[in-house]
């Protein structure tokens, strides 16, 4: 078996309405409805796929292996990537304007990338990113 791409992620939400607000309202993604599904085909694939260990993200969201116990813990991210730095923070302006409450701000990650994240209503990590090596020549 040769897996070529992902084709396809979903989150699964309890609450398909506060979903579909936040990424299609508040994230501005053009998602089509069918049914109660909402989604878009044809968007640009994913760049990274990994199985990030729990101890690893609370490490990189609050600075500790333990996951706060009064944010349920997430079992998904998606990083949303952005032109340059200057995208995310705006980004992060915008979405806080909007109401949006970010685990933690725009910050350098010591791997280069830039990134600040917060939960979605069916708790996946959502990170506004700049990732610069996905924006080299030939990338």
């Amino acid at each position: 078996m040769k897996i070529e791409c992902i084709a396809g992620f979903a989150s699964i939400t309890k609450d398909p309405a506060a979903s579909a607000s936040l990424y299609q309202d508040v994230l501005k993604l053009p998602l089509k409805k069918q049914d109660d599904y909402r989604f878009m085909d044809k968007f640009p694939g994913a760049n990274h796929f990994g199985l990030w260990p729990l101890a690893m993200a609370a490490q990189s969201c609050f600075g500790q292996d333990d996951w706060p116990a009064h944010i349920p813990a997430p079992t998904a991210t998606i990083e949303f990537e952005l032109a340059d730095v200057e995208a995310v923070e705006s980004a992060v302006q915008e979405l806080k304007e909007r109401g949006q409450v970010f685990i933690h701000e725009t910050r350098k990650e010591p791997w280069g990338q830039t990134v600040a994240r917060f939960m979605s209503p069916e708790g996946v990590l959502i990170g506004l990113s700049y990732a610069p090596w996905l924006h080299e020549a030939g990338a």
